[in-house]
């Protein structure tokens, strides 16, 4: 250990003075304790320099493990050979010889005062430390200073008795070296390198641990290796979590010697520690969230599923005979304390009392630090690796072997002792399967599919038949593809489909290979499978149709084979219906729908009769899905959202299954149709980020118009270039995309690229005989952009084909949008009727269709302003500022702006300042400043609680406001923030 004594002035002074004290005649011991590395033989070779200075004649010794069995070994060091005593040599150790050994160092003294300085006096032979106390009793009346450094550390084997234990107090002067302090130690550092900053400067000392001699080691290494990574801003190196990084390294080196110090109990107990704590580690990662799964992913649904067999099930510890939990909230704190010293005892073999003893000793010292949780950890990262390094792979292994038994006995969590299963060989008992099991069954439900799939993977390690095999390479492989890996899903899957199983685990076993496989765009792959699982089903009628009902849902990423399948379903419908079976009609229900061949009510009426006749429950999904999505585009928004939550609660969260994406499209969908942009783009994070996948997905293209309705027109241009739509495979979300890139471009004034756009999204529209304006609206789109670049008669011919589709379909929402458009084209009284026409339509639709309302509003605005109707068309552009300012749509409140203001009001619209509030946001403001809640408020106004909802967001944004308890001071805020929506109309 090199670099200056820290926070040793007490030892200093004390040696100072009992060296004076020597010269003038009167002698004793010295004793400095201190754990290992804590800077003792630095303060000893201090005194011997003070004393050398001083005139003293030196004598010293360093003992060590080699000696202890050779008598007077440090006595002969001391006094080096002596011709005189031809008798001293080893093996002699009667008391004649320490007579005669004490003569000599009279002799010593006689020629002046003497510093006799120990290093290590614990490991020194018995004789030899029966000589020095001896000696400690007989040097007070000669210029005699004993100085000895001794270790004192609590070690799990204790050591021999001190060398002081037995001398009168009067006779020892006992200093105890403390930890270094982290301010001193933050010296130290900022010496080594002065411009390191303070977080950096915090690492290293925890890094340090107290100990003068590992934050020596780890300086030199960071010194001798700058280049561990990638340099901190204040330009020193990083500090690593491994050794790796300091190959050969001081830093480990110190460690190891401090480990042997302690003897290998102790030792043991150490690294069992460290392996115990990182089994912590990965535990609380496991709580952290792993971030938006792919859309395809399991796991995001309710908590449970169909039945699938009984090694399957949600593995209460009463279903096993075990006590352990499977919740995980923060009132399971198990393992602290005396617990968890019993358990690093059984673990490492030890006595728990004397590991008790240990840990608080440990953290005395600064070695271990206690956590949030209460548990004692290593001072640092590296510091723990450290203490693990050289530790043989099976001694680990074993360690978190009997902490799993262990914690399994005493009912601790089931993912906490699942860590300690993930790092250890099979353990052949059932226990062991069960809880590996039971804790992918918690991850699962806290949508944590990477750690549900660490666990079954391990779990395959276990002794397994056939079919429990096959069972959990299927749900390992929805896992790992739900983890984004899916080369290793397929892999697994694929396994899983050649191994003996049950009729109905195959089929779930193709399903999700059939739906891995056509995430990655190998449709034709995914097809030949559920084919070939088909042709295994004779004799099981109900799989069969689910297979087909599958294989349906998959082909509408390969026209051929679309067509192809819709036309057997349809052929064999029409002769034998229970053949197609009930989730098999339905598909045909939403194809007829976006086929433009049945009206909205015609279709809910045949989806509510299919799902009130009985089901399997593996076909429940499919039927569920689809009529969530035909509820949808029927504006039945309620019923689908109810439609939506029953098929993901009847999802199996930990397989993998077309519907489980399609839900979730059915959910954006309905969050698109209420214009809740802010849920939408929070549920898209960052729109404008890296990609997960190279192409669009129908996410992407609802975040995509959700930011050109909220005004972020620069994101919006970011995202719509986001990806090479030439890469993409054929489906409907790259229509869905290519409709939303049109909107962009369109609000951008880019209306040559958007009519490309919206008309290639009808060309592959039509291919996939999808006509009816139920999922992209592309005519009216297009018709827009064509009139905003002169051609009206295309415009008016789009906008006439999307209203007789429309009509078919004959929902609101559809029939007012093309009537909107359609009176646009047309223009003149004709036109301003159909404008009329639509807002009255959308006037008594469900309050879901307010942004068509919006635009509606804002078309006839503008064409009474055509029409020389002033007055008229400031109301209808006043009400839709005020509409779109209360939905959050920005792009629409600007434009109604400018309308107005092209209509001559006067004043500008402002959407901040309490003055700013319409009369419903400022009921319900003060009913929430109140502090009634959203239903209290929805009750008592009677609105729906949604309403409420979106009313109180417009409120906080007006009032510049981010919470309900600045409500209050908002509402009282001085007067001075009007809200002249275009205040006063200017003269005709």
């Amino acid at each position: 250990m090199t670099g200056p004594l820290r926070e040793r002035d007490g030892a200093t002074a004390l040696l100072v003075a009992e060296t004076e004290r020597a010269r003038s005649g009167s002698g004793g011991l010295v004793l400095l304790r201190g754990a290992t590395g804590t800077g003792r033989t630095a303060v000893l070779e201090s005194a011997v320099r003070h004393a050398a200075d001083r005139g003293l004649r030196v004598l010293r010794a360093r003992c060590s493990p080699e000696d202890t069995g050779m008598p007077f070994a440090t006595v002969l060091q001391l006094l080096g050979p002596v011709p005189d005593f031809p008798d001293l040599a080893p093996g002699l150790h009667d008391r004649g010889s320490a007579a005669r050994l004490w003569r000599l160092l009279l002799s010593y003294a006689a020629e002046g005062p003497l510093l006799v300085a120990v290093d290590d006096v614990h490991l020194a032979d018995a004789p030899s430390r029966r000589w020095l106390r001896e000696a400690v009793r007989r040097v007070d009346r000669l210029p005699v200073l004993l100085v000895a450094g001794e270790r004192s550390q609590y070690d799990i084997d204790p050591g021999p008795t001190g060398l002081a234990q037995s001398l009168p107090p009067s006779l020892v002067r006992a200093h105890t070296l403390d930890p270094l302090g982290d301010e001193a130690a933050a010296g130290l550092v900022r010496a080594a390198f002065p411009a390191a900053g303070p977080h950096w400067t915090a690492e290293a000392v925890r890094a340090g641990a107290g100990s003068p001699m590992l934050l020596h080691a780890l300086l030199d290494d960071l010194r001798s290796h700058p280049r561990t990574g990638r340099p901190t801003p204040d330009g020193v190196p990083p500090l690593p979590e491994t050794c790796a990084a300091l190959y050969p390294g001081s830093y480990p080196a110190a460690v190891s010697w401090w480990l042997n110090s302690a003897g290998p109990a102790t030792a043991d107990v150490a690294r069992c520690l460290a392996a115990l704590e990182q089994a912590w580690s990965d535990d609380e990662a496991a709580a952290t969230a792993e971030g938006p799964a792919p859309e395809h992913a399991p796991g995001h649904g309710p908590d449970h599923g169909p039945d699938h067999g009984p090694d399957h099930g949600p593995g209460h510890a009463s279903d096993h005979g075990h006590g352990y939990a499977l919740d995980h909230g923060p009132g399971h704190a198990r393992g602290h304390g005396a617990d968890f010293a019993g358990l690093l005892a059984t673990a490492a073999g030890a006595d728990p009392a004397r590991v008790d003893g240990w840990l608080t000793a440990m953290t005395r010292i600064g070695m271990l630090r206690h956590d949030t949780a209460g548990r004692p950890r290593w001072a640092h990262p590296l510091l723990r690796d450290a203490v693990l390094t050289g530790w043989p792979t099976s001694r680990r292994e074993a360690a978190h072997r009997a902490a799993a038994e262990t914690m399994l006995n005493r009912g601790e969590r089931v993912e906490a002792i699942a860590r300690h299963l993930l790092r250890t060989p099979a353990v052949p008992l059932p226990w062991a399967l069960r809880v590996l099991r039971d804790a992918a069954t918690v991850a699962v439900h806290d949508a944590r599919p990477r750690d549900a799939a660490a666990y079954l993977r391990r779990a395959l390690a276990e002794p397994l038949a056939d079919d429990r095999r096959q069972r959990l390479l299927t749900e390992l492989g929805s896992l790992e593809y739900a983890s984004a890996d899916a080369a290793a899903a397929i892999a697994r899957l694929a396994e899983a489909q050649h191994l003996p199983a049950e009729p109905r685990d195959r089929v779930r076993a193709a399903v999700a290979l059939g739906t891995a496989l056509a995430g990655r765009g190998e449709i034709r792959t995914a097809l030949d499978v559920m084919r070939r699982t088909e042709g295994r089903l004779d004799g099981h009628p109900g799989l069969t149709r689910t297979v087909q009902t599958a294989t349906a849902l998959l082909s509408d990423m390969d026209l051929a084979a679309r067509q192809e399948i819709y036309g057997r379903l349809f052929e064999t419908d029409g002769h034998s219906p229970e053949l197609v079976g009930t989730a098999g009609q339905i598909l045909l229900v939403r194809y007829a729908a976006t086929a433009g061949l049945i009206s909205a009510g015609e279709a809910m009426t045949r989806v509510r009769a299919l799902l009130a006749q009985p089901a399997d429950p593996l076909a429940e999904p499919f039927l569920l899905g689809t009529a969530a999505a035909v509820a949808q585009w029927a504006d039945e928004l309620d019923e689908a959202d109810r439609l939506v939550d029953r098929g993901l609660a009847e999802q199996h969260p930990a397989l993998l299954h077309p519907m489980q994406h399609a839900l979730l499209n059915t959910r954006a969908d309905i969050a698109a149709a209420r214009g809740h942009h802010t849920a939408l783009l929070g549920a898209a994070g960052d729109a404008t980020g890296p990609r997960s996948r190279p192409w669009p997905t129908n996410r992407d293209a609802h975040a995509l118009m959700a930011l050109v309705h909220t005004g972020r027109a620069e994101e919006a241009a970011r995202l719509a270039h986001a990806f090479d739509l030439s890469r993409a495979p054929e489906s409907w979300e790259l229509n869905r995309f290519l409709y939303a890139r049109g909107v962009q471009r369109a609000a951008a004034g880019d209306h040559a690229g958007a009519v490309h756009d919206f008309l290639e999204c009808g060309r592959r529209q039509a291919a996939r005989e999808v006509v009816s304006p139920v999922v992209t609206p592309w005519r009216t789109a297009a018709a827009l952009s064509r009139l905003a670049l002169g051609g009206g008669q295309e415009a008016l011919d789009l906008a006439a084909e999307e209203l007789r589709l429309a009509q078919a379909w004959n929902t609101p929402r559809t029939v007012g949008r093309a009537l909107r458009v359609l009176g646009s084209a047309t223009g003149g009284r004709r036109g301003l009727k159909l404008a009329g026409e639509a807002v009255d339509m959308l006037r008594e639709a469900p309050a879901d269709t307010g942004t068509e309302l919006v635009e509606a509003l804002l078309a006839q605005g503008r064409q009474l302003l055509a029409a020389g109707e002033r007055g008229r068309a400031r109301d209808r552009l006043r009400e839709a500022a005020d509409l779109a300012e209360r939905r959050g749509e920005v792009r629409l409140f600007t434009l109604a702006g400018l309308a107005l203001r092209e209509g001559g009001a006067r004043g500008s619209l402002t959407a901040t300042g309490s003055g700013a509030l319409t009369g419903s946001e400022r009921r319900i403001a003060e009913l929430a400043a109140a502090g009634r809640t959203n239903t209290e408020i929805a009750d008592l106004l009677h609105l729906a609680r949604r309403t409420v909802e979106t009313h109180l967001t417009s409120t906080y944004r007006k009032l510049g406001i981010r919470r309900r308890t600045e409500l209050p001071a908002a509402l009282t805020r001085s007067g001075s923030e009007s809200r002249p929506v275009c205040a006063g109309p200017a003269p005709d």
